[in-house]
């Protein structure tokens, strides 16, 4: 029996919206359900999938919070 977790920051990917949605949490639901028969052969039903979100503050890359981050990314990318 499969047990996936996914961890993802509480931000949304649509303006006003500030974290996953309900519908794109059942998309990865079944995303992962599916992809795990596909490649194993496991029945959708014997998959088990944890969705974790973390809030932005509590992410971090590189030894720095994930804001910080990606703002030294967009700089560099400016360049």
């Amino acid at each position: 029996m499969p047990f996936v977790t996914v961890q993802t920051t509480r931000e949304g990917t649509k303006d006003g919206v500030d974290h996953v949605t309900p519908e794109q949490k059942a998309a990865i639901h079944r995303g992962i359900a599916d992809l795990l028969f596909e490649v194993l052969g496991k029945p959708p039903e014997w998959t088990w999938v944890v969705i974790q979100e973390v809030a932005l503050e509590d992410w971090g890359w590189g030894g720095m919070p994930v804001l910080e981050y990606r703002r030294r990314l967009a700089e560099r990318a400016g360049r």
